[in-house]
């Protein structure tokens, strides 16, 4: 099984987000879910070796934050901070 997919099965949280130490936009992000109460699972991409390939690979995304809405059961490619903002929460 990927790396992705686990932590896909592994989080608890409506959203998972992927991120980076320094990310202006990871924090926006993360401002974003906290102020519309929506939990969610940070991974910091700086800490996890090839992950980052990984999610470039599955969803060609290749900045970050990479947002997953993880609500409906099934993990659903949100995109980034941009995309966050206008998505349904």
């Amino acid at each position: 099984m990927s790396q992705l997919r686990e932590y896909f099965e592994k989080s608890k949280t409506d959203f998972l987000m992927f991120s980076q130490t320094i990310c202006a936009y990871c924090s926006r992000a993360r401002r974003y879910l906290e102020s519309n109460e929506m939990s969610f699972t940070e991974i910091n991409l700086d800490l996890h070796d090839g992950l980052r390939k990984e999610i470039v690979l599955e969803t060609g995304h290749k900045t970050v934050p990479v947002l997953f809405d993880l609500r409906g059961g099934e993990a659903v490619f949100v995109g980034g901070s941009d995309h966050l903002m206008d998505y349904e929460l």
